[in-house]
């Protein structure tokens, strides 16, 4: 049922375009490549384990669990589906 100058599936649509922008961004930001035998932040060497784990690995432990938890932050917020960008 359509429901104002909704379409019948926009609410469906909606969590379908929000979820296939999450993936993208994702995998914009997984590591290709070679992987680093030192960590290009603290200059520590990357365990061998790490390096066959994720390929194009950059970062040791300790600097990308660093850097995990300042991007944790910095989530991204969904305007098209926030009420103040429907009010204004």
């Amino acid at each position: 049922m359509a429901n104002g100058w909704a379409g019948d599936n926009a609410v469906h649509e909606q969590i379908e375009s929000s979820v296939a922008e999450a993936v993208e961004r994702a995998r914009s930001q997984l590591p290709s490549g070679e992987s680093r035998s030192h960590c290009d932040e603290c200059g520590d060497g990357i365990p061998e384990a790490r390096r066959r784990a994720i390929q194009g690995v950059r970062l040791c432990v300790a600097c990308q669990s660093e850097r995990d938890a300042d991007n944790r932050g910095a989530a991204h917020y969904n305007r098209r589906g926030s009420k103040d960008s429907q009010l204004r």
